[in-house]
């Protein structure tokens, strides 16, 4: 499927399709976000701090397909920074074709080239899409993520 296919930084001018997509990750996960989420993540994501978040945008044939929020930052346990994939999405008609191996490889060479070391995310337990391709291109850590609820 990689043929036709396009892996691009977000412009501003992506927001309404980068919208569209998110909104499908977000229900995909069950969850919502206000207004002023949205416009914050999109600024962010479009923001040309290094230390901000970074966005990637998979087009086929033009036409936007998939994902990707990524962040650069320090590591403790190592001089060079590292990589955290906050966010990988592919519509649900291009999974498997190799578009979501597409934006993790085009995440990895931008982390490589930045000199930042070592690339990581986070998926939930029942995303059995997602860790079919995981399985294949990274290690399954063994530690586990604690959430603290904000107090009110």
């Amino acid at each position: 499927m990689t043929a036709g296919l396009t892996l691009r930084p977000l412009l501003a001018s992506d927001q309404a399709a980068w919208r569209g997509l998110w909104l499908q990750y977000l229900d995909f996960y069950e969850t919502t976000l206000a207004v002023d989420v949205f416009e914050t993540a999109f600024a962010r994501l479009i923001s040309p701090d290094a230390r901000e978040f970074s966005g990637l945008l998979a087009l086929s044939n033009g036409v936007a397909v998939g994902l990707a929020h990524y962040l650069f930052h320090r590591n403790l346990w190592a001089l060079e920074d590292t990589c955290y994939l906050m966010d990988l999405f592919v519509t649900p008609n291009l999974r498997g074709q190799g578009v979501g191996r597409a934006l993790i490889h085009a995440v990895q060479d931008r982390a490589q080239n930045s000199g930042t070391k070592g690339l990581y995310w986070m998926t939930q337990e029942f995303n059995t899409p997602g860790r079919r391709l995981y399985d294949t291109m990274a290690q399954k850590s063994d530690f586990i993520v604690y959430d603290m609820p904000d107090r009110l």
